[in-house]
């Protein structure tokens, strides 16, 4: 479905929001410096749909080009560029160009944005190709590619680009000795910077497996390549983090946690193991996946093997077997929906239906609904359980026209979970852990909320690009700039115990400000060095009111003054937010700092971040749409 549905333009380009994207990617989560990994932040830029992301050649020799996104300066600095400025700032080893075109050029051979991040953000690691990404050799590595993906394999994937077509061109003078220099350096510096040549674990050679023959079994291997086992503790970590990340979106009357129903009816086609056997990779360009199963991931290159995987309805069953209970299922969602009900005898106290939405990389959703049946699913549901809980497993956006039906007594966004799927819910929904996440995309009430259809480019069929005309006005900012009403809006999320805020909202601004950056203090990985500078603070206090510890997370939002900032300005963009545990009766004080980019605007006649006169509204809530304190204060002090 492309941008609105895959998650690009409204889910902002490298996260659900450039600000939640950077901000959460720091030094200690990723583990740079301690761990010795490299990351990489991919995929740079413009990579927001998946239809004709890459160049195709007919039998007949015809070209079609990767599709072309379009975007202003404005827009690229402000939307699409800044969480890779964060990611270059907390120390990113590489950065990969994406398959499609920027404004035309191939982003593996773009000078101008491959510039944008080596000069302008003064990124000092290397850029790498998405496979198969590069189409040339000197115009590519003088544009400012450093690597080639997959390199130099042609028995498995074709020819390659670098490599011997590399040196032929230094040597021809057609790419100079300086860019290979900058090329071998740039590739490098993370290598020793992060102490890999010192008993660094070799490469796993399961990956051999991986390289085109997966399909197929072992042929042609003497035997089966043993894996590096890297776990460590992720199951219980991840087992937390599924449990922590579901979102609880609706709770009628405090309905969950569960207590210790004694008939518990489990249906849908996302609460059983997968029929096939294994979770897979979408080999064969499905769209929905598959019919009966779990859906704990998404399809692609990011899909795993999984060596140990729970299903929702077998962890239900045997926790709820284990305090006396009984279970009964019905996972076909159609026999659901047509109300073939007649093996749940009697009816169960409570109805857990599990829905899924796929989504893979290679394609774009075709819609946003629910697959497989799922409304009328829901339809049936409630007319048999007047207690039904909606548990939705899918990759973001995805619509919810039952969720107002008062049968419909709670609603819990689990997203992808990964392999604990089945225990994580079960801690949600019995209260062992809370669901402490919330919404980093806007659920609306209907599709078209959310503008006209992505995937409806301009140009000719071999020459396919899409103008992001849009500019910054996507998600949240887009309802909010058109006075559109959410199902559910950006930021949202309950809690299993009540939070209130102080009315008191502290606002600190640093002295004697000027308009642009300082240049004269030089550059450090992320842009000028100034722009990192902090020069306001918003502090407030917020208490847990409820009977039960949980945790809050407010969010400040910002409201440049409209009147000195150009066209196109959202009405409030995000700049802070923070995730505190809270006992009941207990308070903590919240600062949310802000650095001179947050409160800047990118100016393109001046080519320079510059804060514009006039007050700025600082709104802290819940949020974007529970916004409680608000203050304004003049941060450029003139």
């Amino acid at each position: 479905m492309g941008r609105h549905a895959q998650g690009g333009r409204n889910w902002e380009g490298f996260g659900p929001d450039p600000y939640l994207a950077g901000h959460a990617m720091n030094a200690s989560v990723m583990g740079i410096e301690s761990q010795g990994v490299q990351t990489c932040s991919k995929h740079f830029i413009g990579n927001e749909q998946e239809t004709q992301r890459i160049r195709e050649v007919s039998a007949n020799g015809t070209i079609t080009e990767a599709l072309s996104s379009n975007i202003d300066d404005r827009t690229l600095h402000e939307l699409y560029l800044w969480p890779f400025a964060d990611a270059v700032r907390a120390g990113t080893a590489s950065v990969m160009c994406a398959y499609n075109r920027v404004n035309g050029k191939y982003a593996c051979n773009d000078e101008e944005s491959l510039s944008i991040l080596k000069d302008e953000l003064a990124f000092p690691g290397y850029v790498v190709s998405d496979w198969f990404a590069t189409h040339g050799t000197a115009s590519y590595a003088n544009a400012g590619l450093d690597l080639e993906m997959p390199g130099n394999v042609s028995a498995l994937y074709g020819a390659s680009y670098f490599g011997t077509p590399l040196l032929q061109a230094v040597r021809n003078g057609s790419v100079p000795m300086d860019r290979l220099d900058d090329m071998v350096t740039r590739v490098m510096k993370p290598y020793f910077k992060l102490a890999q040549d010192a008993n660094f674990p070799s490469v796993d050679p399961a990956n051999a497996v991986l390289l085109g023959i997966n399909t197929i079994g072992y042929a042609g291997l003497n035997s089966t390549p043993a894996s590096l086992d890297v776990r460590g503790n992720h199951s219980s970590l991840i087992r937390k983090l599924g449990a922590a990340g579901t979102v609880l979106l609706k709770n009628t009357d405090n309905y969950l946690p569960l207590a210790k129903p004694m008939n518990v009816g489990v249906f849908g086609n996302g609460a059983p193991y997968p029929v096939s056997g294994a979770a897979y990779f979408n080999d064969n360009g499905d769209t929905q996946g598959l019919e009966i199963g779990l859906l704990d991931i998404g399809g692609g290159s990011g899909s795993v093997r999984h060596t140990r995987l729970t299903s929702p309805f077998e962890s239900v069953r045997d926790y709820v077997e284990a305090y006396g209970g009984r279970v009964q299922a019905l996972f076909d969602n159609n026999m659901v929906a047509e109300g073939r009900f007649r093996s749940i005898y009697p009816v169960p106290n409570v109805c857990l239906l599990f829905l899924k939405a796929w989504a893979s990389e290679g394609s774009d959703r075709e819609n946003l609904d629910l697959a497989w049946n799922a409304t009328a699913a829901v339809e049936a549901t409630i007319q048999l359980c007047p207690k039904t809980v909606v548990v939705v497993h899918g990759p973001g956006i995805v619509l919810m026209p039952w969720a107002d039906n008062e049968k419909v007594t709670a609603i819990l966004s689990a997203h992808y979970p990964g392999e604990e799927i089945g225990n994580a819910i079960v801690d949600v929904l019995w209260g062992k852990q809370e669901p402490s996440g919330r919404l980093p995309y806007t659920i609306p009430r209907v599709e078209s909320d959310y503008g006209p259809p992505i995937v409806n480019t301009t140009g000719s069929t071999t020459d396919p690009s899409t103008d992001f005309t849009e500019g910054q006005l996507i998600d949240y900012k887009h309802f909010d700039a058109n006075g559109i009403d959410p199902l559910f809006e950006f930021g949202f999320g309950l809690s299993y115990t009540d939070f209130e805020l102080d009315d008191i909202l502290d606002i600190k601004i640093q002295p004697d400000l000027q308009a642009s950056p300082d240049r004269k203090i030089g550059k450090i990985p992320g842009g000028w060095k100034d722009l990192w500078t902090e020069v306001a603070t918003t502090s407030v206090k917020v208490k847990n009111v409820g009977k039960a510890p949980g945790s809050a997370v407010p969010q400040l939002y910002l409201s440049f003054p409209q009147d000195t900032t150009p066209s196109g300005t959202p009405l409030r963009v995000l700049r802070g937010f923070d995730k505190t545990f809270l006992q009941p009766e207990t308070t903590e004080s919240i600062a949310f700092p802000l650095t001179r980019r947050d409160v800047s605007f990118w100016d393109v006649i001046q080519q320079d971040w510059i804060i514009p006169k006039g007050n700025f509204t600082f709104s802290v809530g819940f949020s974007s749409r529970d916004l409680i304190l608000e203050g304004k204060s003049c941060i450029l002090q003139q």
